[in-house]
């Protein structure tokens, strides 16, 4: 089992989804409260937690699975964010603020995706982004 305490990864996840609870959520207006709120909170935490979860799978395999889970749910935020910004519910400098961490947590989940799909690779203990 792997520690996802130990993961880069999975430690700018937990601090972005932090900064979106602080930062975003709040901004949001009421009447979005059950839907774009609602999505861009579980689809935040969703990061981390599939990476959590990825982490108590036996095989690089099962692992990968919960990554691409992940990444999909980065994407998620990603869209989110920007349709918040279209719409008005945020400036563009939070807009900017929120961009570029998803930005990040997106190349490094494809990147540890990649190397956990290499085959001459046999052991995801070694990669600490």
């Amino acid at each position: 089992m792997r520690d996802y305490k130990k993961l880069d990864i999975w430690k700018k996840a937990h601090l972005f989804t932090k900064q979106v609870y602080q930062e975003v959520l709040p901004l949001m207006p009421v009447e979005e409260r059950f839907a774009l709120t609602s999505q861009l909170r579980r689809s935040s935490y969703s990061i981390p937690l599939n990476i959590v979860e990825g982490c108590g799978k036996n095989t690089n395999k099962d692992f990968t699975h919960y990554l691409d889970n992940a990444l999909g749910s980065a994407l998620e935020v990603e869209y989110t964010c920007l349709l918040i910004f279209d719409l008005g519910y945020i400036s563009q400098d939070k807009y900017d603020l929120i961009n570029k961490p998803i930005n990040e947590i997106k190349a490094m989940l494809i990147s540890f995706i990649k190397f956990l799909r290499d085959e001459n690779n046999l052991s995801p203990f070694t990669f600490y982004l």
